[in-house]
């Protein structure tokens, strides 16, 4: 255990924690939302630290991001733990398992052993990802720390729900991050999720403004956030950002609590994709439907094929110096 960064004592033994928007107010003995911060005798202590849950070398294309390094490694890990309860989620056995079942599951690694893993792999980047690093902020923040002093970069797969105290302590680590913008519905977020839309909003834009290389995914979920109006909010709301964020439109499949919905129409992710070029996104791509065509990266200038993908697998990679060797078009990304 270690003592959690982002809270305040309260009256009583309380204390109230400041990691994320829920700023849980949490008695003496109880843990917050998320099920692994938990007070003890007044102190707000984290119970994940040094325990990840889940550890992989995954393709970086799996995060899915797609203009940062590609065909590279990613020591990917997790603890568990989340801020959101989402109904659909994939991961839900290690996300959900401390709300739910009150265990805290995982192996012993300290952050020198993290680092040392990815370096021992040949590995870019390490991934903080599978459920949400938000909540094991003081974990990843060594980690982080001690990565990019060794030249590997920090990925940051996340919901998004950050308080800003916390996403600006860690901005200085991060160097590329896939957000999860799920809807654009206050309203569904709070009953599919247990979570609020505008923390997302604002924690995409500060990424950005921090210099972090930024991608968004949003699952499009039959009759919850697949009509063209939202469909559209969400684009418009990227490109507002920036137009070159790339954004990738993922087919749900039945999940967690929610089987009761088919799979999303393979034509439902085109017809989004369509839409998001039409609000100006430079670069829109389609999410498990591997063999698709929106899984490649193209000019958006000439229509020169640049990157082939199929699944999280990149075929071809012909962008030269960040530009289209055929037109001289800058393509936003991290190339190298």
């Amino acid at each position: 255990m270690k003592e959690a960064r982002f809270y305040e004592k309260l009256e009583g033994g309380a204390v109230r924690c400041g990691l994320c928007p829920h700023e849980c107010v949490i008695r003496q003995g109880r843990r917050g939302i998320c099920g692994v911060r938990e007070n003890r005798s007044g102190t707000l202590v984290s119970l994940v630290f040094g325990k990840p849950v889940a550890s992989h070398i995954d393709p970086i294309e799996k995060k899915p991001l797609f203009h940062f390094l590609p065909g590279t490694r990613s020591f990917s890990l997790a603890t568990a733990g989340c801020n959101m309860n989402c109904l659909f989620c994939q991961n839900a056995d290690i996300s959900q398992g401390p709300r739910e079942k009150g265990v805290i599951e995982g192996e012993d690694a300290d952050p020198e052993s993290v680092v040392q893993a990815a370096a021992g792999r040949s590995c870019k980047t390490i991934s903080y990802t599978y459920t949400e690093p938000a909540v094991y902020w003081e974990y990843a923040y060594d980690i982080a720390g001690l990565a990019g002093s060794a030249g590997i970069r920090n990925v940051f797969v996340t919901n998004g729900f950050w308080s800003k105290e916390a996403l600006e302590a860690m901005l200085p680590f991060m160097h590329a991050a896939n957000v999860d913008l799920k809807f654009f519905r206050d309203s569904s977020y709070k009953k599919i999720c247990g979570a609020r839309l505008q923390p997302v909003l604002d924690t995409i834009a500060a990424m950005h403004r921090g210099g972090v290389w930024v991608e968004v995914t949003t699952l499009l979920v039959p009759g919850l956030n697949d009509t063209e109006e939202e469909i559209g909010e969400i684009a418009r709301f990227i490109a507002g950002v920036d137009p070159s964020i790339p954004w990738h439109i993922s087919r749900f499949h039945p999940q967690y609590r929610m089987m009761d919905r088919p799979p999303t129409d393979p034509r439902r992710i085109s017809r989004a994709r369509d839409i998001g070029v039409k609000s100006g996104l430079r670069f829109v791509y389609s999410g498990n439907v591997p063999g698709d065509e929106g899984e490649n990266t193209n000019c958006p200038s000439c229509g020169n094929s640049l990157i082939l993908r199929y699944g999280f697998t990149v075929q071809k990679n012909a962008v030269r110096d960040g530009k289209c060797p055929r037109c001289g078009e800058t393509i936003q990304g991290v190339w190298e």
